[in-house]
């Protein structure tokens, strides 16, 4: 097989994309530890189990939805439930499973850290471009989340995924 090589505007899209976003999460993450002392990624579990009926969600599809690992979520969460944010139950459905649960002290921390997450993003990210940019921005992520996720024997290889069985309530 040829190697295609990406061509010169190929190469600077890429580079520009790989420092834009790597200096986006490294700003992000700097916001959130200096005023929540927490990494984007607590806040984003914070964040997704509150978007959530009864602010609750099985561990797998919380991994799947963050795009991480099971340990790492794991992990993460063990944190959040030491600090009093975040409590595990056990699965109705699945014994196997368990489901992380926002608690009241978790959301209160969640509101508090989100007006400066917000003013982060935007001053990093959503302010710099115009509208028609923004809904580029979403279009072209979209396109390529649905593109790797869609990749035929990607849902087995991608570490969050595994047989989906029901959801617990």
């Amino acid at each position: 097989m040829t190697t295609r090589w990406l061509s010169p505007d190929e190469q600077r899209a890429w580079r520009a994309y790989v420092a834009a976003s790597l200096l986006l999460e490294d700003t992000i993450d700097r916001q959130l530890q200096q005023e929540a002392g927490m990494p984007h990624l607590y806040y984003s579990i914070l964040a997704n189990l509150s978007e959530t009926p009864e602010r609750r969600l099985r561990m797998t599809d919380l991994a799947e939805g963050l795009k991480i690992t099971r340990p790492r979520l794991t992990y993460a969460v063990a944190r959040l439930e030491k600090d009093g944010l975040v409590r595990r139950e056990s699965c109705q459905w699945d014994k196997r499973g368990s489901v992380a649960v926002l608690t009241d002290e978790g959301m209160a921390v969640l509101e508090r850290a989100a007006p400066g997450h917000v003013e982060t993003v935007r001053a990093a990210l959503i302010d710099r471009l115009t509208p028609e940019q923004v809904r580029q921005l979403e279009e072209i992520c979209t396109t390529v989340t649905e593109g790797l996720l869609g990749e035929e024997g990607a849902s087995g290889e991608m570490p969050w995924r595994r047989r989906s069985s029901p959801s617990c309530s």
